[in-house]
């Protein structure tokens, strides 16, 4: 389908999409049609600018107008030139190698051919034509806009931009991409060298050409110097020699002292011009060796000649023999109006004040390129988490405490630090309440453990977007619960109105739920850390549909599931905010009872538990005077209440038993009360430590022991189990309830105080 014709003096220029239309009503349904504009400019030469839609309606652009979008993200655009004339040579006029690449100029049809495709770049952007004509080097630029088609390009990147600059001043920027913004140069600020690089390829033309202007015309000021001429040079006899030239009339070779002016170029205007040329000329050539040596394989040799010839004109004008003659630049004692209004001089001045400025936020004339748009959103949703997690532990500024920080990457643009670089820590009074940590990443030395204390992947390197970390000291002094959030700037699709996320991430948060441990240090043994992982994606919906839709319900019953996260969308903000909220407002206690345990085990959780709680009955033998010293010390450690570690059993359990549901161990030796089960698993008999397992290899399932928990100040002084049908005490391996359990401690106590003998 043809998109875009454009008749030009030179040339017809025809952009292709095949698959525009579905790209189109994914936009329309995500953004809206009314905001599906582009603003188009191009140079000279164009006679007619046609867009057509898929209805093969003609709409006539105007230069400097609005139409409807032609070019959107991650879209392949076909695009043809047919030259007319005698052109012996064509060129895709790119920065980036790659896009230069993907054109070929047939030179017997003189036709150039290829396409471009802006990937998650966003913004405005050129489609430049550079060709040899009747011997004349031409060159054609057409801009417009490249849209989102999930976010609004005039409303929600904005925001995005706004938001990230406010936290993070100058991160939003980056180079070699393949869309640009417009900003304005500001007085206040850094002054980044994308920014001065940026600000001088716009007016490096205009400064050579003022420059050369100069040294051909330059300012210059008469300077009176001392002379020693014959009489019959002087054109005039000053007074203050009448009487020496009366006194030596005779006298030929005399030599008469005088004043003579003359013209000179070491004005103060030429300092600062040779001083500006000389500074402008070497960060110049810095740059540029930085950013062949760093993207030699992504820069275009279009654009490596292109600053290989500036330099070359910078060096040449350095080395012209005009500023032989001018002294050093010792700064202005006053202010010059010549730089201000002089030819040439002027120019000079107003670029050297704009490299040494930073840049705005508001539409400008100058270009500067950002990150792509799924980096941009990921940073974003780190920011907008910080603010939702601080919102609700309703702390103000100087309770967090930012130890993130930016860093350099591999040109000269920044990167938000990463794992320990980007921790947020949260406190209220010296208490620490949560950390949030962004793109945690893998060590280089170490493969299996991430930059976050005590978290591992023993397997392959796993790097979730955004870890928040809850303190719940309920649980655990100290105990942090760890919740995952991913941001990814796709939709799969719509289901009833309402984007849902990409399957792909949703399995993603599976594999890091299920790939990353908690190791604590000196220990070997590995535990699951992560309760949850949240998808955080920019689609829409009304709040009602969204929490209807599958995505979200499963957050209710697995812990994984996503949000919808879009700049000014509180309706769906709110969403995340509440649940952000429940996770800080509920104890540890009441966040694990919702989480699923491991087939086999259950989770360790403090107090005395419930009366509907399960607990198992166990047996343990008294030792006779065949046993071990080892098994002698295990059942002694039950008797005391030492906090044995491991209770195993050898009996078979019924097909209905649930041990999932068995919270604690309820045993028949004499005591007050019942253990806490942490873990249950299975075991050969012959490998546990805690008693002598011989060569027995029958299978036996382990309990895992807590802490014990007494049921009152009265010690009961024989076995439970001998007591029979008196008190009601079950059988070995069979549940009850701790209501039963207190209910039998309670009888023995009564019987007890009535003196009667159990």
């Amino acid at each position: 389908m043809e998109l875009l014709t454009i008749l030009h003096r030179d040339f017809v220029l025809s952009v292709e999409c095949s698959r525009f239309g579905t790209v189109w009503d994914r936009a329309r349904r995500n953004v809206g049609e009314e905001r599906l504009y582009s603003t188009y400019t191009w140079t000279e030469g164009a006679e007619a600018v046609t867009r057509t839609d898929e209805d093969g309606r003609e709409t006539q652009l105007a230069n400097g107008g609005r139409g409807p979008a032609v070019f959107f993200e991650q879209t392949d655009y076909p695009v043809w030139v047919e030259f007319k004339g005698n052109v012996t040579n064509a060129e895709f006029g790119s920065m980036l190698r790659a896009d230069s690449d993907n054109f070929t100029f047939r030179r017997r049809h003189r036709i150039l051919s290829g396409f471009v495709n802006f990937r998650n770049d966003i913004g405005r952007s050129e489609i430049v034509i550079s060709y040899v004509a009747d011997g004349e080097r031409r060159r054609f630029a057409f801009a417009f806009d490249v849209l989102s088609f999930k976010l609004d390009y005039h409303e929600h990147w904005r925001s995005i931009i706004e938001d990230i600059e406010a936290e993070y001043s100058m991160l939003s920027l980056d180079y070699m991409r393949r869309t640009f913004h417009g900003f304005a140069p500001d007085t206040e600020g850094e002054r980044p060298d994308v920014v001065w690089w940026s600000i001088f390829e716009a007016h490096q033309k205009g400064f050579v050409r003022a420059v050369r202007n100069i040294i051909e015309r330059p300012r210059q000021r008469l300077r009176g110097e001392d002379a020693f001429v014959r009489a019959d040079k002087l054109r005039r006899i000053p007074a203050g020699i009448e009487n020496e030239l009366a006194e030596h009339r005779y006298e030929d070779a005399h030599l008469y002292r005088t004043d003579r002016h003359s013209h000179s170029n070491d004005t103060q205007e030429n300092r600062f011009l040779k001083y500006a040329l000389a500074e402008i000329g070497r960060k110049y050539d810095t740059l540029r060796e930085r950013i062949e040596a760093q993207r030699e394989k992504s820069l275009s040799d279009t654009m490596r000649e292109d600053m290989a010839q500036t330099s070359r004109q910078l060096l040449m004008l350095r080395r012209n023999p005009f500023f032989r003659t001018v002294g050093r630049f010792k700064g202005f004692a006053q202010e010059s109006l010549v730089m201000r209004n002089a030819t040439g001089y002027g120019e000079v001045y107003r670029t050297w004040n704009l490299l040494r400025r930073a840049f705005s936020l508001n539409e400008g004339m100058y270009r500067l390129q950002t990150k792509d748009m799924a980096t941009l959103y990921e940073i974003w949703c780190f920011i907008e988490v910080s603010h939702i997690v601080k919102e609700r532990l309703g702390l103000a500024d100087g309770d967090i405490d930012h130890r993130n920080r930016m860093e350099m990457n591999g040109l000269f643009t920044w990167e938000l630090g990463r794992g320990e670089d980007s921790r947020i820590l949260f406190r209220k009074d010296g208490v620490e309440l949560a950390e949030l940590v962004y793109n945690p990443k893998m060590s280089d030395e170490e493969t299996g453990s991430m930059s976050i204390d005590n978290l591992v992947s023993p397997t392959v390197a796993q790097k979730p977007d955004i870890v928040l970390r809850l303190v719940k000291d309920d649980i655990q002094k100290g105990m942090r619960m760890t919740y995952l959030f991913d941001a990814k700037y796709r939709i799969a699709s719509s289901v009833g109105g309402v984007d849902c996320p990409p399957d792909d991430a949703i399995n993603q948060m599976h594999r890091y739920r299920d790939a990353i441990f908690y190791r604590a240090n000196g220990e070997a043994d590995l535990k699951k850390e992560v309760v949850g992982g949240y998808i955080l994606f920019p689609g829409s919906g009304e709040p009602l549909d969204v929490q209807a839709a599958s995505f979200y319900r499963s957050i209710g019953e697995v812990n994984i599931g996503a949000f919808p996260l879009r700049p000014r969308d509180e309706r769906n903000r709110v969403l995340l905010t509440e649940f952000i909220g429940s996770l800080i407002g509920n104890n540890g206690q009441a966040l694990i009872e919702c989480s699923i345990p491991q087939k086999g085990l259950n989770y360790f959780i403090d107090g005395a538990g419930t009366d509907n709680d399960l607990a198992f009955v166990g047996y343990v033998r008294r030792p006779t005077a065949n046993d071990s010293r080892r098994y002698v010390a295990y059942y002694e450690s039950f008797v005391r209440n030492e906090r044995p570690t491991l209770y195993y059993s050898g009996r078979r359990m019924r097909r209905d038993s649930d041990l999932r549901s068995v919270k604690f161990l309820f045993t028949n030796v004499p005591g007050n009360g019942y253990f806490r089960v942490k873990r249950i698993y299975s075991a050969l008999r012959n490998e546990l430590t805690e008693v002598d397992g011989d060569n027995d290899r029958s299978m036996r399932v382990c309990f895992e022991l807590g802490d014990f928990v007494p049921l009152g100040d009265v010690k009961i002084d024989f076995d439970w189990v001998a007591c029979g049908d008196d008190l009601h005490v079950p059988a070995e391996g069979m549940f009850i309830t701790l209501k039963h359990v207190r209910r039998m401690y309670d009888e023995y106590v009564r019987l007890r105080q009535a003196d009667v003998r159990v």
